[in-house]
């Protein structure tokens, strides 16, 4: 090839690669800044020990890791149990974020599709309404649905204006009204990955399908799903992991009944009374949840190839 050297680079390319380390040193500055040293330190203070008047002491310890996994009673004087309220709570979180993720997909992909079907002309005006809410903050947006749902807000306020009900529905601190939270907050994430996926599909596929008698849920479950897959699946992870470790819709919208992972992490570090070993070990165990999950996930499609 004309202009490559002997390893196969243009001019420009070796002309570029020795710069190519420093110029990547600001990057990797930031990243381990920002990212590498909280989570390390995260995994540190996980193996300290509580401090009695708040903070840590810098003693190597596991009684965090005890703590979430086993119980000894009040007083530490009872035999070893299984420590079920904080596994309770990550199994409702786990179950929250799922049927949240589950909604979203259920009226994104319908959403996605809508918007890549429509002229280009308009497809910028309909994801402008999709990304309105993200001009909000997510706590004010919060704020607002529990304003909307309370028993005397406008959502009951109509239905009993219709005549639907007689009184107003009990909607705040329920499972339900954590999960529109999550809903509500999460759903661009799933619309605008599935979306790009949709943008890209070759809908010649689809006609020529049509034209082999294929019905239209045959074409979609055996040639859009597949193709569109990787919008899918990226939109279910955008809207999982944060719904798994969402803290404010639970403590806005939800209850003592509806305590999820995000409140209980959250609640370690409040105050002098906060766990900052504990608070930073179900951290840990929430984290390494969520790779060994992608790790799996990474692995399987890989084998598919």
């Amino acid at each position: 090839m004309a202009g490559a050297g002997p390893s196969g680079k243009s001019g420009k390319d070796a002309a570029w690669a020795p710069l190519a380390l420093p110029l990547m040193l600001p990057t990797w500055a930031v990243i381990g800044f920002f990212l590498l040293l909280p989570v390390l330190l995260m995994v540190v203070y996980s193996f300290l020990t509580k401090e009695f008047r708040g903070g840590v002491i810098w003693e190597f310890s596991l009684a965090a890791y005890d703590q979430f996994f086993i119980s000894r009673g009040l007083f530490g004087d009872e035999p070893a149990s299984i420590e079920w309220t904080y596994i309770g709570i990550f199994w409702r979180s786990l179950w929250q974020a799922a049927v949240a993720t589950g909604l979203c997909l259920l009226i994104g992909f319908p959403t996605a599709w809508f918007i890549a079907t429509r002229p280009p002309a308009s497809r910028s005006i309909w994801l402008f309404l999709v990304t309105i809410p993200y001009w909000v903050n997510l706590l004010i947006r919060t704020v607002s649905l529990k304003f909307l749902i309370r028993d005397n807000g406008p959502l009951n306020e109509f239905l009993m204006g219709i005549g639907l009900t007689s009184g107003p529905l009990p909607l705040v601190n329920t499972n339900l009204a954590v999960q529109l939270g999550l809903f509500y907050s999460y759903l661009p994430f799933m619309v605008l990955p599935i979306y790009a996926a949709v943008e890209r599909y070759n809908f010649a596929l689809s006609e020529a399908a049509a034209d082999l008698y294929a019905s239209r849920w045959r074409t979609l479950r055996e040639i859009t799903l597949p193709v569109v897959k990787p919008g899918i699946i990226a939109g279910c992870l955008l809207v999982f992991i944060p719904s798994l470790g969402a803290f404010l819709a639970p403590d806005l919208l939800g209850g003592a009944k509806t305590f999820m992972i995000g409140s209980l992490i959250d609640e370690q570090f409040k105050g002098s009374q906060g766990n900052w070993p504990f608070g930073a070990a179900i951290s840990v165990i929430l984290m390494s949840l969520v790779l060994l999950s992608l790790l799996f996930y990474a692995r399987a499609q890989r084998s598919q190839k």
